[in-house]
């Protein structure tokens, strides 16, 4: 794991799964400090060491010059264990999402909504990663990932459950702006380009399009996560 925010939220969230932290020798700065006294109140033990070392970790100088060792996050949540905790669930499913950077940000930005999970197939989606985790500054460690083996059978019993399964889709003849959306829903997203699978759209109560304004065609994943997530985050006010 690297980065400042990765690092940082990892050692507030479960500092215990924190085996060690390699700090740049030269950051004396205040979030230098910051983390070297949050380490010590943590009881991880910290190190520092050249840049250079660092940089021998992910072959590059994108770590900021903070590298942890950790083990690897928790996938044991389950979404009955998610939804039964919460009377109006938020949840944003990702299907075919499979390139980390677009992973992270859309941890952050379903973490900044209030989703209560993000939930992929195991098939066609990303793990979580270091450089998942770098993106989604803290929220891979805040927010739920939950990896199902059957996408198709995981809408259907959240649908038992009275959650609505609606799909973003710019095919879709109504707008996320003029439909009727439930509290309880589950977002679903397929990955730029390829969009959704064939039985993950039949699976869905509601297709909705993003009205697009410009000369663009499409928007990034995690940027339509952000504007329905947000719609329903609007919503409920």
């Amino acid at each position: 794991m690297f980065g400042f925010h990765a690092v940082l939220a990892r050692l507030r969230a479960d500092p215990r799964s924190v085996l060690e932290v390699f700090l740049d020798e030269k950051r004396n700065d205040a979030r230098g400090k910051d983390l070297i006294a949050l380490a010590e109140r943590a009881g991880v033990q910290l190190m520092r060491v050249s840049a250079k070392r660092l940089d021998g970790f992910y072959g590059g100088g994108r770590h900021q010059g903070v590298v942890a060792r950790v083990q690897m996050k928790s996938l044991s949540h389950s979404v009955d264990e998610i939804v039964e905790q919460v009377e109006k669930p938020l949840l944003l499913v990702l299907d075919g999402v499979t390139d980390p950077h677009n992973l992270g940000a859309c941890l952050r930005v379903a973490n900044a909504a209030g989703a209560n999970a993000v939930i992929a197939p195991k098939d066609r989606a990303a793990g979580i990663s270091p450089a998942v985790s770098k993106v989604a500054s803290g929220a891979a460690e805040a927010t739920p990932y939950v990896m199902v083996t059957n996408l198709a059978r995981t809408l259907a019993e959240l649908k038992e459950r009275n959650i609505w399964i609606v799909g973003a889709d710019e095919r879709a003849e109504k707008t996320l702006f003029e439909a009727d959306l439930p509290d309880s829903i589950a977002w679903v997203l397929g990955a730029e380009g390829d969009g959704m699978r064939r039985l993950t759209r039949e699976s869905c109560d509601l297709l909705v399009r993003i009205p697009m304004r410009g000369e663009v065609a499409s928007l990034n994943v995690s940027v339509s996560a952000g504007v329905c997530l947000f719609e329903s985050v609007r919503r409920r006010k």
